[in-house]
């Protein structure tokens, strides 16, 4: 099952291990918010609305923060990118504890976003491009599960600092300046992949317009609004899945305390993580396409049922297999555009297609804030199985591209 990773090189290992750990407390430091989210409400009395606002920010300049870095990565490298990502990230993670007021946090998430764009695009271009073509899925698959690692890791941090210690909210997010160490160990341990060290060299490289545009163009389109629909989905769902297993039956939630709630979100991290893993090797088995679909497919029918579901224990049952098939698809998108988009313009390419897609996934934590406020959460919750499907729609445009060599 691992023969895989015992067959790569000692650089495609480093490299995974550096894109990951990235990737991981990425994911630890932007959903410490969602965890804290109901205590940050009742302390600066912010309303369901202005919050799923302030999460829609931060999307907005993770987008930002994708493109610029794409281009950084492209330019300076890949590892440089990937460090200087992870510190912006952590930096302003922990200045989020000092936020007295909304317009302080929304500052604070706008840069925490701005870092946390950066990172994907600069992992997956760095293991895209050190990893075979027979593996390459298996690896991404990999690296994308560590995000599911890192939520847990923010669950389980939540629930240290404020059940255990009880020190508050605040306490919670000083912990999220942690990877900033990690930054130092990247830049003295992980190299530029050699691929791309030998497309710098070159006289003449391919430029963006023609990597993208061209007979390229309707395949980055349907790419990009494929990513935009599954990112809508995921974040919709899970901005507002800790808010709704806390919240009273009276206001439409589960009513779980803030620990049970916690371990609510670790035991979903279990099915994320296999999700995210097992689309890796069936996606490098039978193709890019059917796995993207069947999993698309099968996370809308699930997002229903979970909405539908009060009971506790069903609905402690469930949250893994949403979580499986709801997040598993991600492992997908590093594969599929590394395999559409040359070395020279890769990270940009990747970097546009990810994170064009998030500015419209922003209006998801808003729009879902919105609905469950006024409709409750099930009919909130149900917007984001219409964009599983519509995602899934965009596949009869965008091509197989299993076994492609990476150029």
């Amino acid at each position: 099952m691992f023969s895989w990773w015992h067959d790569a090189d000692r650089t495609a290992r480093k490299s995974l291990v550096a894109a990951s750990l990235g990737w991981m407390l990425d994911s630890f430091d932007v959903m410490l918010y969602a965890l804290v989210l109901l205590a940050v409400r009742n302390e600066l009395g912010i309303d369901a609305a202005t919050a799923g606002s302030l999460q829609s920010l931060t999307l907005l300049a993770s987008a930002a923060g994708g493109l610029i870095f794409g281009v950084l990565a492209d330019k300076w490298g890949r590892t440089r990118a990937l460090m200087l990502s992870v510190l912006v990230y952590s930096v302003f993670t922990a200045a989020c504890g000092f936020a007295q007021t909304v317009a302080q946090l929304a500052v604070f998430r706008i840069f925490l976003g701005f870092g946390m764009g950066g990172e994907w695009a600069s992992g997956a271009a760095l293991v895209s491009e050190t990893w075979k073509e027979k593996d390459r899925g298996k690896a991404l698959g990999f690296m994308q599960s560590s995000w599911a690692i890192g939520y847990a890791l923010a669950a389980i941090v939540n629930y240290l600092v404020q059940d255990v210690a009880g020190l508050g909210w605040r306490a919670v997010f000083f912990v999220g300046v942690l990877p900033a160490f990690y930054a130092y160990w990247v830049r003295r341990s992980v190299k530029e992949p050699a691929m791309w060290t030998a497309e710098k060299a070159k006289p003449t490289r391919v430029s963006l317009g023609e990597a993208m545009g061209g007979p390229m163009l309707r395949i980055t389109l349907a790419v990009t609004l494929m990513n935009a629909c599954t990112m809508f989905a995921w974040w919709g769902l899970n901005s507002w899945i800790p808010s709704y297993l806390r919240a009273t039956p009276d206001t439409g939630g589960i009513g779980l305390s803030n620990a049970a709630m916690n371990w609510f979100i670790v035991v979903m991290q279990v099915g994320m993580w296999f999700g995210y893993v097992t689309f890796g090797y069936v996606s490098d088995s039978v193709g890019r396409r059917k796995t993207y679909v069947g999993y698309l497919v099968a996370a809308a029918a699930l997002v229903l049922a979970y909405a539908y579901t009060t009971t506790p224990w069903a609905l402690l049952a469930l949250g893994p297999v949403v979580a499986f098939f709801g997040t598993g698809y991600f492992s997908g998108f590093g594969a599929v555009t590394a395999e559409l988009y040359p070395t020279a313009v890769r990270a940009t390419a990747q970097g546009i297609t990810y994170n064009v897609g998030r500015v419209a996934s922003a209006a998801a934590p808003w729009m879902v804030g919105s609905v469950a406020q006024t409709n409750g959460y099930p009919s909130a919750l149900s917007i984001t199985a219409v964009a599983y499907l519509l995602a899934a729609a965009f596949w009869v445009v965008i091509p197989e591209t299993k076994g492609r060599a990476i150029q």
